[in-house]
């Protein structure tokens, strides 16, 4: 059982001290009802940055805030889809929604935990780019599928956890959201990764696909203050992106990683660690960008 250390509150705020992380708790989020489904889509071609450990856990904050959240896997490893504690059953995913146009509000399941849900997914999305390629208007299938679950006004958020690529689903996928949100690790390969993503929502927008698309921000991941090459990086994202990057970094902890492999986003895991501490604030960062 892990405590935390110290505990001092500084007006509306509470600063909390777990082992040897120092940060800042907002208040609760609070609702407001008048703000449309926002559909955010969570991605980084390379692999490893943890983004799917992003998506996971925003998702559960936002939602233990009282957001009501989708989080829709696109990823065919359906990462996700595990890590919230559901089986990868076939024929659950958005594979025939995307092709046929079946109803993808019949995907939705519920998980164990409040105000979540997901779209899960499973291996038969691996052959969704080599046939999404062969279909008419074949950048929009995603966008043409979530249209009726953004207009049932079930969500507040809709996270897609796309896959560590840039192929056709993931495209599908810029084309579909409002904002994008790319995790970077801490390391000296990030910039080469994020110019590829930032260079994609640029043809999107000038192309007409998605006129509105925007980067919402850059989260840091994996960092390791005992580092000056996590510390390095950081300062050099800030310099490149400014104030697009989150005041929140995700530290490098041996308890996110083992979540997953309990099927529990991080705050429900182990509620009093660092990395839980770390990903509510990011949530609460998100939602004020959202709500902007």
């Amino acid at each position: 059982m892990k405590f935390v250390s110290s505990l001092c509150v500084i007006g509306p705020s509470v600063i909390v001290r777990l082992a040897g992380f120092q940060v800042e708790v907002s208040p609760p989020l609070s609702l407001n009802p008048d703000v449309p489904t926002h559909v955010i889509a969570v991605a980084n071609q390379k692999g490893g940055v943890g983004k799917t450990t992003t998506a996971v856990n925003l998702a559960a904050c936002l939602a233990a805030a009282g957001r009501r959240v989708l989080l829709f896997d696109l990823d065919p490893q359906a990462n996700a889809t595990s890590g919230l504690g559901l089986e990868k059953i076939e024929g659950a995913s958005c594979y025939r929604a995307l092709l046929d146009d079946s109803p993808l509000l019949e995907k939705i399941q519920p998980t164990a935990f409040e105000n979540l849900q997901i779209i899960p997914s499973e291996v038969d999305l691996c052959g969704a780019d080599i046939d999404l390629a062969r279909a008419e208007d074949h950048l929009l299938r995603v966008q043409r599928a979530l249209k009726p679950v953004i207009e049932s006004g079930r969500f507040d958020v809709i996270l897609m956890d796309c896959a560590p690529s840039l192929g056709v689903l993931t495209l599908n996928s810029f084309a579909a959201a409002h904002s994008l949100l790319v995790p970077l690790q801490c390391e000296y390969y990030a910039l080469e990764g994020i110019s590829m993503i930032t260079r994609l929502l640029n043809q999107l927008r000038d192309g007409g696909i998605n006129p509105g698309l925007k980067l919402i921000g850059v989260v840091m991941t994996m960092y390791d203050a005992r580092t000056k090459l996590s510390q390095q990086v950081v300062s050099e994202v800030r310099q490149h992106f400014g104030e697009l990057v989150f005041e929140t970094t995700i530290p490098r902890t041996t308890r996110l990683a083992e979540a997953p492999s309990f099927g529990k986003p991080i705050i429900h895991y182990d509620k009093y660690s660092a990395g839980a501490a770390a990903y509510e604030v990011l949530a609460q960062e998100l939602a004020r960008r959202l709500d902007q």
